[in-house]
């Protein structure tokens, strides 16, 4: 699911979203990237020419960051390659909607198509990357993030298929849960989306990049003030720490 908006134009939307994690604060003496600081080390990712799928949440920051001059497109499950900005008020089509039901625009070159090539594009590896949001993410790559049970939910989306036909999967999240707990496990307790799908995460704490050989993420970046220890004691699962991490620049 795609929500955002490319060459660096800005919606009043993303303005609100960015203002509510904008500030960084403590993270039990350490401190925490903000939402728009993942993100903007997400954005780092993207490539000049990639076709990309943004996922709901956090991930949508992303669109801000795209780097001046990078030409990359956005994709939506529901048809339509090449999102442009949000719309102003005297622009709105009701017709012209994203996955996620909000009223986008179409930049110059998009194209239109059903669902079923849209997901055609997702299942034969055509797209270069997406970034989702997870509840959990196991030690092995696993991801869940579609559903807690017993909580109403509208259906899994795209998500399973684009951790399973994406060319490179990164997820941006909180580290710990708001009850404390880590995120990042030895095992997903949810309804699992993918398998040993995951290349990168992203967090408040830190880089973490998948060893597929080892199937383990390496930890290869921290957020400023925060320590190795610091990351290992809010990591439930198993992580390799057997490279010098850099810090995160923000």
């Amino acid at each position: 699911m795609v929500i955002g908006c490319a060459g660096g134009l800005v919606h009043p939307f993303f303005v609100a979203a960015r203002r509510l994690g904008l500030a960084r604060q403590p993270y039990d003496g350490a401190m925490a990237l903000t939402r728009d600081e993942i993100t903007r080390r997400a954005a780092r990712e993207l490539r000049d020419g990639y076709i990309v799928n943004l996922g709901i949440g956090m991930p949508t920051l992303v669109a801000n960051h795209i780097p001046e001059g990078m030409d990359v497109w956005l994709q939506s499950e529901n048809g339509l390659l090449g999102i442009g900005a949000f719309p102003t008020d005297d622009e709105v089509d009701a017709d012209l909607i994203n996955a996620g039901k909000q009223t986008i625009t179409a930049r110059p070159g998009a194209s239109f198509f059903s669902s079923a090539d849209s997901f055609a594009m997702i299942r034969g590896g055509h797209i270069d990357m997406c970034i989702l949001g997870a509840m959990e993410v196991s030690q092995a790559g696993d991801i869940a993030n579609w559903m807690i049970p017993g909580k109403m939910v509208k259906g899994m989306g795209g998500a399973m298929d684009l951790v399973a036909g994406v060319r490179k999967v990164v997820v941006t999240m909180d580290h710990c849960s708001r009850k404390g707990g880590s995120k990042i496990v030895r095992e997903c307790s949810l309804p699992l989306t993918g398998t040993g799908c995951i290349d990168m995460v992203i967090t408040d704490l830190c880089v973490l990049e998948m060893d597929h050989e080892r199937q383990r993420f390496r930890l290869t970046e921290r957020a400023p003030g925060v320590s190795t220890d610091e990351v290992i004691e809010k990591t439930a699962g198993e992580i390799l720490v057997d490279v010098e991490a850099s810090t995160i620049e923000v």
